[in-house]
C-alpha cells in the first residue's frame, strides 16, 4: 500500500459536534496517546509525540490553556490513564462503545485511518474482505479497538492473538506461528522498516477497514468542557491543509530518527 495515496484519503470531513459547557474549571491540560503508533503518535523520552500530539497542542495554544503532553506506559495503560482521569485527554483513539462510556469524543475525527492485514510474502493468501480471515490464525496488538463492528467480528469469528506491541506480532507472523497481523497501516510499515523486515512482509489490499480517529477528553477531566473548542480547531487544521503537514512532517522526523539510530548501531 502506498504511503502518499493513504496520505490523501486521510483528512476527515465530518461535521463538528454540539457546544459543550464553559470551561472555567479547565486550567491545564495533560494529553497522552499512543506510545507506538507512528506518525499519528510515537513515544519520545516521557512525552507522547508526532501528528496528532501537534495538533491539540495547536488547538490548546489557539484557545489558550497550557497543554503537556505525557507518556503514560502501553496504549492500554494510556487509555486506562484517559479512564481514572490522570489524563484529560487522549490522542488517536477509535470510537468503541467501551471508550464511550468513559471519554468525551472530540467530533469531527481528525483523520481516517487505514487498517491493513499484514502477511509474510512467501505466505499470502487470496484476500476481498473480513471474511476470508475466518479460519486463521491472526495477531494483534493489547489494546487496541477497531471499532464496534469489527471487533465484534473478530471476537465472534476469528482466532486472533493479541501481542506486547506489533513488533512481537511480526515476529510470530515470520515463525509461522500466525497467518496475517492486524494493524494500522502506517505503524506496521514503520515497525517493518526499524526492524528491517519490510522486504519480508507487505499490506495486502484493499485496506481491512478505514476507522476515523479522534481526540477524546477523560469524562472525570474538568476538561472535557473543551470538547465543542477542540472540535471546531479539528475542523479548521484538518480542512486548510495544516493537519496534513503536520502528518507529513511527523512522518519525515520518524523515518529521520530511524535512519540516525540505523547508522549509530
Amino acid at each position: 500500500m502506498n504511503r502518499s495515496l493513504c496520505l490523501s484519503v486521510l483528512v476527515a470531513l465530518t461535521l463538528s459536534g454540539p457546544p459543550a459547557l464553559a470551561a472555567e474549571t479547565c486550567t491545564q491540560i495533560v494529553s497522552t496517546g499512543h506510545p507506538q503508533y507512528p506518525a499519528i503518535a510515537f513515544k519520545e523520552g516521557d512525552r507522547i509525540v508526532g501528528a496528532a500530539p501537534t495538533l491539540v497542542e495547536t488547538i490548546a495554544k489557539d484557545v489558550g490553556v497550557p497543554l503537556s503532553s505525557k507518556y503514560e506506559g502501553t496504549w492500554a495503560e494510556a487509555q486506562e490513564a484517559a479512564r481514572e482521569g490522570k489524563a484529560d485527554l487522549i490522542v488517536g483513539v477509535y470510537y468503541n462503545d467501551d471508550r464511550a462510556q468513559y471519554l468525551d469524543y472530540v467530533r469531527p475525527a481528525f483523520v481516517y485511518d487505514p487498517v491493513v492485514v499484514f502477511v509474510a510474502k512467501d505466505r499470502k493468501f487470496s484476500f476481498k474482505d473480513q471474511q476470508d480471515l475466518v479460519g486463521k490464525k491472526g495477531a494483534t496488538n493489547k489494546g487496541e479497538s477497531y471499532g464496534t463492528a469489527f471487533d465484534a467480528f473478530m471476537k465472534d469469528k476469528l482466532t486472533v492473538t493479541r501481542t506486547d506491541g506489533i513488533s512481537a506480532a511480526f515476529d510470530a507472523l515470520l515463525k509461522g506461528d500466525v497467518d496475517y497481523v492486524i494493524a494500522g497501516f502506517y505503524p506496521g510499515d514503520a515497525e517493518a522498516a526499524k526492524s528491517g523486515i519490510e522486504d519480508k512482509i507487505e499490506a495486502l489490499e484493499p485496506a481491512l477497514l478505514s476507522a476515523e480517529m479522534f481526540v477524546a477528553f477523560s469524562k472525570k477531566s474538568p476538561c472535557a468542557s473543551m470538547a465543542s473548542k477542540f472540535g471546531d480547531g479539528v475542523t479548521k487544521l484538518t480542512t486548510d491543509g495544516s493537519f496534513h503537514q503536520m502528518l507529513t512532517d511527523a512522518m519525515a522526523e520518524w523515518d529521520a530518527k530511524h535512519k540516525e539510530k540505523s547508522g549509530a548501531q
